[in-house]
């Protein structure tokens, strides 16, 4: 299980970035059973939903586009306006489906929120459902994820024999079926086109757009398609307020949200913390970089986001933050690595990753991906030329805005940042025909600073 943290100390008022935060989404994750129905309740839970209920459908839209949730899956889109796009008085039926598909290199939030608080989730989809006036959900989880799966089950189950879900939930008229499938384990799938592609028994593949799901989407009728955390942010806002989640945060992007810290840090795990604070308030509240070593590089938002450096410790953590230093705050997945990583060896692995997962349907992605490792692979080995690197930068340029989805852009990410900000030690692995950082070499530390820690480095 991973680990949650409160932020800041005990008298602060919870409303800055840098003060504490009682944490939400993940309040009893470490308590017995965190995952049952009875502690669920225990926790005012499905308190939110009795007052979504008594709500108009379109008041209740209104009011999460007013809180300013935006999607916690990466594009940071507002919920109540995704929600808003879905024609009414069409004549079709309406569908929700969950996008559980949680595969992104670095991004662990949504598993372990499965894991540990499943009736969050079940909540925010009976409430999205009664807004968008839809009669069935779909939670699309990845396949390989079997205790996860067990457990959401289960907890569906209990939905149901509450009353929570199935025929006039909770006395309201709103008939509510959820389907819970598990896919088989293709990183395309998280993209939400191919995700429906995938759940109408089709090889996941991304559609056309438009039309848009919200037009055209499950079954060809009006869909909407949100990650977990953002359904599962839902219940808490009707249930404290819309007042209470625009306290946290920022203007723009107000609320709270899990930050996965991953890498070569003292306590890696999960922090649920105010959108808007900085990495250096995070590695201060974990222990900083390992012991003796200091940040050399790290991602805002997974392998797919464009990487950063420890000149941006103090770049605020919200949309606009990390959007004006040139990245993305994606899924929030904070891999950090220290001194001691090989910037080449490490984006040489998250290309072979994304050549892998490529689902051939465009030529850029299929083929430039493809061409992005033989060159890496090449330089990592020392057997590459001065001329690769910019070869390496013309076939990310011709995959980046031209493929058929955002995996391509998410591949061609970590190799422009990369040349932006270590070129010298891709050139140092052609001038030296080999990695630096291998063991059997000894120039890779030969600089660093000895008898250092972590969070001397980081607060520096």
């Amino acid at each position: 299980m991973t680990m949650t943290t409160e932020l800041g100390d005990d008298n602060d008022n919870g409303t800055s970035p840098g003060g504490i935060l009682a944490p939400v989404l993940s309040a009893f994750w470490d308590q017995p059973e965190s995952w049952t129905l009875d502690t669920y309740l225990r926790h005012d839970g499905y308190e939110g939903l009795k007052k979504a209920l008594a709500m108009e459908p379109d008041d209740l839209i209104a009011y999460v586009k007013e809180s300013g949730l935006r999607g916690r899956g990466g594009a940071g889109f507002p919920t109540g306006m995704k929600w808003q796009f879905i024609p009414q008085g069409d004549g079709k039926p309406h569908y929700l489906v969950v996008n559980a598909d949680e595969s992104e290199p670095g991004t662990c939030k949504d598993i372990p929120l499965l894991f540990a608080n499943p009736h969050a989730l079940i909540e925010g989809i009976v409430i999205a459902c009664y807004a968008i006036r839809a009669s069935h959900a779909f939670i699309y989880l990845r396949g390989e994820t079997v205790p996860v799966l067990r457990r959401l089950h289960e907890a569906v189950r209990e939905a149901y024999d509450a009353g929570y879900l199935g025929a006039n939930v909770l006395g309201s008229g709103l008939d509510l079926e959820v389907v819970v499938h598990a896919g088989a384990g293709a990183y395309i799938c998280g993209e939400e086109t191919a995700l429906l592609d995938s759940l109408e028994g089709r090889r996941g593949q991304p559609r056309l757009r438009p039309p848009f799901p919200a037009v055209a989407g499950l079954y060809a009728c009006p869909t909407v398609v949100n990650n977990v955390e953002s359904i599962a942010s839902v219940p808490s806002i009707l249930q404290r307020g819309k007042e209470w989640f625009r306290s946290m945060g920022s203007e723009k992007s107000p609320g709270f949200t899990l930050y996965s810290l991953s890498g070569h840090v003292t306590n890696p795990g999960q922090y649920e913390g105010p959108l808007g604070i900085t990495l250096r308030q995070l590695l201060d509240m974990s222990g900083g970089i390992r012991a003796g070593h200091r940040l050399k590089f790290w991602t805002p938002g997974g392998s797919s986001t464009p990487l950063l450096t420890d000149e941006h410790l103090d770049v605020p953590l919200d949309y606009e933050g990390v959007g004006a230093a040139g990245s993305m705050l994606g899924t929030k997945a904070l891999q950090c690595f220290d001194e001691t990583t090989c910037v080449v060896r490490a984006v040489t692995r998250w290309t072979e990753f994304y050549a892998h997962e490529s689902c051939g349907k465009c030529t850029p992605c299929r083929e430039g991906t493809y061409w992005l490792v033989q060159l890496l692979r090449d330089i990592e080995a020392g057997k590459g030329g001065m001329a690769d690197l910019d070869k390496l930068a013309d076939i990310a340029d011709n995959i980046n805005g031209k493929s058929f989805c955002a995996l391509g852009d998410g591949a061609a990410s970590p190799i422009f940042s990369s040349l932006k900000y270590f070129r010298a030690e891709y050139e140092q692995h052609i001038t030296d025909k080999g990695c630096p950082f291998d063991p059997a070499r000894s120039t890779a530390w030969a600089d660093e600073p000895s008898g250092t820690t972590g969070n001397l480095e980081v607060n520096a």
